[in-house]
């Protein structure tokens, strides 16, 4: 067998039989996937014939690049990326499809290597990769491999978060610093180097997400800050919700290395993406328990409490600047940093 992607790899032949057991069911073992069919019967209920929340399906598509980059690789980022959304609904993650599009002339070792990082990233957040697809295209007509995944998951009864929850009076909460993600693959792409290296924050939020939910808090929203960074997703909130949003500049947490590379590449670390961060929004007496949950959790250390919802400048997020003077955060127009997620 060739130790890179072909073309009759696609084919539905002996080779592409040999990619599927040489890579994809060694790392991908899940018996619900295991027998190949062509679609999977999967179970929604509690043991007793029941359905045990309200289903939630989500889907996303990858398109990173590079594919491997520090912190991550577009393996782990895809499974991260559909686990965090499903979690955004306040679901519990359980079944996951993954859809590959390679590149002739990809190598096999590192098709193998974002495989092996999706099942371990899979394992690690307590989803289960069931059902998958595999298409080859020419050289040229891809960048090695883009992957698509689909998500399933069950909210629990009494459990409702929505972007449209926000409410005048709530607190806005952050469980990180921001532009990890961003600005780990920009400076990977310009060959930037720092003192303290830069990593993608990339990670599964579903167990910082069980956690909030067991305070008992009246979680309003969750998101996380991906493309556009948060400024992008703020302006998105009040938008939904229909209230304005005031953000305090200093309670925003940013590493140093995110600072200087974004004065170095001209970007705003607020507008930079992440994959392992989430904006919460609860009401204020909430947030002290919100928070010490947050800091409690591994994913939550420098978790913040950012800003406030009110009813002034519906659709409008207000940044109180370091300088003390007050300015609009707009929405991100264009694309700032192209192929991050």
């Amino acid at each position: 067998m060739s130790e890179r992607v072909m073309l009759a790899h696609g084919s539905g032949g002996t080779l592409g039989h040999e990619l599927v057991e040489r890579v994809f069911l060694k790392y991908f073992t899940d018996p619900l996937l295991a027998a190949l069919e062509d679609a999977t019967l999967i179970d929604l209920t509690d043991g007793q014939g029941r359905l045990a929340g309200q289903p939630v399906f989500t889907t996303d598509s990858y398109v990173v690049q590079p594919i491997f980059f520090p912190g991550g690789d577009i393996g782990k980022l895809a499974v991260c990326g559909t686990v965090n959304d499903l979690s955004m609904r306040g679901a519990r993650p359980l079944y996951l499809s993954v859809g590959f599009i390679l590149e002739e002339g990809l190598p096999l070792a590192d098709l193998e290597r974002i495989v092996a990082s999706m099942a371990t990233t899979a394992a690690q957040a307590g989803v289960r990769i069931v059902t998958g697809d595999t298409k080859v295209v020419e050289h040229g007509s891809a960048d090695k491999l883009f992957i698509n995944t689909a998500g399933i998951g069950l909210v629990p009864p009494g459990v409702f978060i929505s972007a449209t929850q926000a409410s005048p009076g709530d607190a806005v909460l952050l469980s990180g610093a921001v532009g990890d993600h961003g600005l780990a693959i920009m400076t990977q792409r310009e060959g930037l180097r720092f003192e303290s290296p830069l990593s993608s924050d990339c990670a599964p939020l579903n167990d910082l997400v069980q956690t909030l939910l067991a305070t008992g808090a009246d979680i309003h929203v969750l998101r996380d800050p991906t493309r556009g960074g948060l400024a992008t997703t703020l302006n998105e909130l009040a938008g939904q919700s229909l209230v304005g949003i005031e953000i305090d500049e200093a309670a925003v947490p940013i590493h140093e290395p995110v600072r200087a590379a974004s004065e170095i590449l001209g970007l705003d670390p607020l507008y930079v993406a992440n994959e392992g961060k989430l904006i919460a929004i609860v009401p204020a007496d909430d947030a002290p328990a919100v928070l010490a949950a947050m800091r409690a959790h591994p994913d939550g250390r420098e978790a913040a409490i950012i800003g406030r919802v009110g009813a002034q400048n519906p659709g409008r997020v207000v940044l109180q600047t370091i300088l003390g003077t007050r300015r609009l955060l707009d929405m991100l127009a264009g694309e700032q940093l192209p192929r991050i997620c």
